[in-house]
């Protein structure tokens, strides 16, 4: 099995009975004269004409086999004409292909660098590219005013199911004089017609919603929505300030401070109560205090049938289905805490109980935008501004009439696209006045002088007549992941890491010889 071998014969019919429609030489056969073995195989480790599961140890150790398997050996060729494709079609668009350095210098802001040590220059070290942010502006300064690559980026962070460890690839791209709504423009033609040509599921929307960040949180309880799921979070804390609502426990924590979200499921009254039982422990497996329900009924009158259902009036419960759009016979659960773990509970219940519920449609794309994004945020450890997405954003509004005072106020023309609950990419409209920079930088925390050091070259061109730009880079591995139906990236790569950043295949990373090191000034002091 597997073995290579060269073969001389005559190629023939097969006969009606051995005729195998399911491979493309599947109506003809070669009558053997000779053949020599051009390639022995030893005794496979794992089976090559299977998809069935394998352990990650054996198929990455043996990624040269598995890459053989047909489902793995059709995702590999998919990337490939997925990303010919995304190439013509955006020089069909006007863009220009460009690389960009790897080696470069490390960043402070994102997550944390590959380092480099530079045998030249002894004690300094290079950084790979977490993405080419710097240098895809500089282009724009540069007079090149539509660019693009497919740019490998590095990153040292944890595996995740949609995330490689190490490095990824994404579609780079960068326009001068433009708004967000020309990158929106670029980057819909794009990914609508990659979808189309890739996959036979349906697009949810023609134009992709634009959905504000504070919004995405509260409806969604994320800002990476997953718009096949109908359910809708709301608010309704204010009920809970009723004198008709004797729900106390809830009552109590409002009054502290905390909030109430609800999700509403429609028309669930004929669910058994172990429905609802189920997602109230599923809740505190999660880590919360559970999931209140009631289910909306109405003889005469509004009322609620469930474990909390007692604790309503008629006329609260009439506010919270005029506040959700509740009808009778729907459903209602209920959260409270304080906001940012409500966000985490309801996001993830609102995914159970549409799962639950079979409410997804599997055979759509649902794409939409993300914008809105505050400039700034506070770190709950340090109690410290921090930038919340890329530092390099221009800030809304009139730079003259920006408040500074409260930069926790300050939204930024940053963006994301989303398909299907799985950010694909984040992007902005860039800072192009070095004034305004140092501003912001000093917001956060940076003096002038560190601004000055870390982005040397960019804040100097900035310097030299920077045209208005902005872009985005959407993931090719996650675009090809959607594309192949896949749930993990690693069945899209072709030599994955495993999830401790290691490669089995090659022995990476491995330990270096002592002569080595000497050459780049360095010594080990490994932890205990």
């Amino acid at each position: 099995m597997e073995t290579v071998i060269k073969i001389d014969g005559k190629v023939v019919d097969r006969t009606k009975e051995t005729i195998n429609q399911d491979i493309n030489t599947g109506e003809v056969e070669v009558v053997i004269d000779k053949f020599i073995i051009l390639g022995e195989c030893k005794e496979l480790p794992m089976p090559v004409f299977s998809d069935q599961e394998y352990s990650e140890e054996i198929r990455l150790k043996y990624r040269f086999l598995d890459l053989r398997r047909k489902k793995i050996h059709e995702n590999i060729i998919l990337r490939s004409k997925v990303i010919s494709f995304i190439r013509n079609e955006m020089s069909k668009f006007g863009f220009l292909e460009f690389q960009t350095p790897i080696l470069t210098s490390s960043s402070p802001e994102g997550a944390r660098d590959f380092l480099v040590p530079s045998r030249l220059n002894p004690g300094k070290f290079y950084a790979l590219p977490q993405a080419p942010q710097q240098f895809k502006q500089l282009i724009m300064v540069s007079g090149f005013d539509k660019y693009f690559q497919i740019a490998p980026c590095f990153r040292d962070e944890d595996a995740r199911a949609d995330r490689s460890p190490g490095e990824f690839y994404q579609l780079d791209l960068e326009m001068s004089f433009v708004q967000q709504e020309d990158v929106f423009n670029v980057v819909e033609k794009l990914l609508v017609s990659t979808f189309k040509k890739f996959s036979n599921k349906e697009l949810m929307f023609k134009e992709f919603p634009k959905i504000t960040y504070s919004d995405a949180l509260l409806k969604y309880g994320t800002d990476k929505p997953d718009l096949r799921n109908p359910l809708i979070i709301n608010d309704i804390t204010e009920i809970f300030t009723r004198e008709d609502v004797s729900f106390e426990i809830f009552k109590k924590l409002v009054k502290k401070g905390s909030r109430v979200r609800c999700i509403v499921t429609k028309n669930t009254k004929d669910k058994p109560r172990s429905f609802f039982d189920n997602i109230d422990k599923w809740a505190k497996d999660q880590g919360a205090s559970g999931l209140a329900y009631f289910t909306i009924e109405k003889d005469k009158e509004v009322s609620a049938k469930g474990p909390v259902g007692k604790f309503f009036s008629k006329e609260s419960l009439e506010e919270i289905m005029k506040k959700t759009q509740g009808k009778v016979g729907d459903s209602i659960f209920l959260a409270c805490s304080n906001q940012k773990e409500l966000e985490r509970i309801t996001s993830l219940a609102r995914d159970k109980i549409a799962k639950d519920l079979n409410l997804i449609d599997e055979n759509t794309f649902a794409f939409c935008w993300v914008i809105d994004y505050p400039m700034f945020e506070k770190n709950d450890q340090t109690n410290k501004i921090e930038f919340s997405h890329n530092p390099f954003s221009m800030p809304q509004g009139e730079i003259n009439k920006i408040n500074f005072e409260k930069p926790l106020d300050i939204l930024a023309y940053q963006y994301d696209i989303v398909c299907n609950g799985i950010e694909l990419s984040s992007g902005a409209i860039r800072n192009h006045i070095p004034e305004l920079m140092y501003k912001l930088f000093s917001i956060a925390g940076y003096e002038k002088k560190q601004v000055d050091e870390k982005f040397r070259g960019m804040i100097n061109a900035l310097s030299y007549g920077a045209p208005p730009h902005g872009g985005i880079a959407p993931g090719i591995d996650r675009i090809v992941m959607l594309l192949a139906n896949e749930k993990n990236i690693r069945e899209v790569t072709m030599f994955p890491m495993n999830q401790n950043a290691e490669d089995l295949m090659m022995n990476a990373p491995s330990e270096v010889s002592e002569n080595q090191l000497k050459e780049l000034s360095l010594s080990l002091k490994l932890k205990k």
